[in-house]
């Protein structure tokens, strides 16, 4: 699932010295008067001892519900229906990112008298924080709960994390609250995947965190089924499927994509699938790819049911999808040809700037007048990733997708390039035209009339509105057929680690050979 936010999240702080994460103990709570102690535990009890500690009547309580509901709704996402035992991803995302100083407001007396919810509900309703709340016994299940039918609101500019809390590589002090949200969800996300924690916990790869893990296996798994669906129905992959994957997909925080932090931000939520030269220079596929193959798979297949015939030889290798930040004013560093891009989610704002005759210099002197502005919620856009582009602000959840072409995508082994193919991309033959498309700038095609003189007349750029694009019909498969294609996919690799000094050899003595035979 991914982090979400109405702007961009803020930076995030610097890193202090590496300290071995401390919990905090937990404080004894006395208890309330002459309540029995089991009645704040998990459990049943009998209802004669409910009734004797239950001083509210019905009549006094329907009358505290008058006018309430109007005062307290529920959360928008819940669409006027309350929840059941099966809590929306929504609520997920935003309980596993409270901390024990998170600011809250209970609806006063929302619970009905008789029954063991009420009377815990009338002591734990006084807290002002989750960490009062843990304290007077609920629990993450209960702010669940009560979050979903409104009876819980968080306090305006409360303190909220920008993605849960990885205890495994907590630097902070590690609260009872994390320690309560951290076991529960990963209790939950286990149970939905149909598996044990621990068996979850030994799944994960190397630096992936146990609910990274569990939330990309059911991006897989969705991925899955939406492919399956596709085949079975004739039917082209929809926006909305390909904005519920981005959604549950958990993004990274990406420390390497310099060139496009606005302000003063040092990380941006950012991922990268399919073919990537990585920091130690070495080209192959992302393990990401590998380990969730059908989630490109599933993207790559959306591009392909709707690339429009002014574009029908683009080509690329990898898929870069971005969660909740504006760029600032860049250029893409040496991709091969034209990126695709789209923008997805509920907001406002986050068009394109782009400036097609940019052909390089200092990012400051771009004048306004040479720029475009496109809009990525409603259009498909075809650009010059090399020339100067950027972000505007935006409210809301937006999430991105850039296809493109790496820059050395001809040292690519065969096995990853015959991977890659089977997944969707469309892979670039090694003496490819990056200009097949769109023209280069007037700068380039000035300094060098020969090779690019004959691709002035092409357009800078092109931008496809959604709503006209054709999308194409494939034939319906029989449910034996869907099965066919399905066994026949990319299987997920379950390796901790894949590019360890060994691996990476091995690639280095594949690329030498390469380029011997070429």
């Amino acid at each position: 699932m991914a982090p979400s936010a109405m702007k961009a999240p803020k930076a995030a702080p610097s890193s202090p010295a590496k300290a071995k994460p401390t919990i905090q103990k937990k404080k004894a709570v006395a208890k309330a008067g002459s309540v029995p102690a089991a009645l704040f535990k998990k459990g049943k009890i009998d209802k004669s001892v409910v009734k004797a500690h239950t001083s509210m009547t019905r009549e006094k309580w329907l009358k505290f519900q008058e006018g309430m509901d109007e005062k307290w709704p529920l959360p928008d996402y819940m669409e006027g229906q309350k929840g059941h035992t099966k809590f929306k991803d929504e609520t997920f995302e935003i309980i596993t990112r409270w901390t024990t100083n998170t600011r809250i407001e209970y609806r006063p007396h929302a619970k009905a008298p008789g029954s063991k919810s009420h009377l815990r509900y009338e002591k734990y309703s006084k807290a002002k924080t989750v960490g009062e709340a843990l304290k007077l016994s609920s629990y993450p299940i209960d702010w669940c709960w009560d979050y979903e039918r409104g009876f819980i609101k968080i306090c305006e500019g409360a303190e909220l994390r920008d993605e849960p809390l990885d205890i495994a590589k907590a630097e902070e002090e590690v609260t009872e609250v994390d320690m309560a949200i951290n076991i529960w969800y990963t209790k939950e996300l286990a149970k939905e995947l149909n598996m044990k924690p621990e068996e979850l916990r030994k799944s994960a790869g190397h630096a992936e965190s146990v609910h990274h893990r569990a939330k990309r296996l059911m991006a897989q798994r969705e991925a899955c089924s939406i492919l399956e669906a596709c085949d079975k129905e004739g039917r082209a992959v929809r926006d909305e499927e390909i904005l519920s994957i981005l959604k549950r997909w958990p993004f990274c925080r990406n420390y390497t994509r310099k060139n496009v932090l606005p302000g003063d931000r040092t990380w941006v939520f950012s991922d990268t699938l399919g073919l990537l030269r990585d920091r130690c220079g070495d080209l192959h596929l992302t393990v990401a790819t590998r380990r969730y193959p059908q989630v490109p798979e599933l993207m790559n297949r959306w591009l392909q049911d709707r690339i429009p015939k002014e574009a029908k030889g683009f080509v690329w290798t990898t898929i870069n999808v971005n969660c909740n930040y504006a760029a600032a004013v860049h250029r893409d560093q040496g991709n091969f040809g034209p990126s695709f891009i789209k923008a997805f989610g509920d907001f406002t704002g986050g068009e394109l700037d782009y400036w097609p005759e940019d052909a390089g210099g200092n990012l400051e002197k771009l004048s306004a007048k040479d720029k475009v502005t496109i809009n990525l919620k409603e259009n498909l856009a075809l650009f010059n990733g090399n020339c100067a582009h950027s972000v505007h602000d935006f409210t809301g959840s937006r999430f991105s997708i850039v296809f493109f072409t790496v820059g050395s995508h001809a040292a690519a082994t065969n096995e990853d390039k015959d991977k890659m193919s089977k997944l969707g991309f469309n892979v670039p033959a090694k003496n490819a035209d990056p200009f097949i498309a769109l023209k280069p700038p007037k700068a380039l095609i000035k300094k060098e009339p020969t090779r690019w003189g004959a691709k002035a007349k092409l357009p800078g750029y092109i931008s496809f509105s959604s709503n006209k694009v054709s999308v194409i019909k494939r034939g319906k498969k029989s449910a034996a057929e869907a099965k066919k294609l399905a066994q026949s996919r990319v299987v997920p690799e379950e390796q901790r680690t894949f590019y360890s000094a060994k691996d990476r050899a091995l690639l280095k003595a594949q690329a030498k050979k390469m380029k011997k035979e070429a």
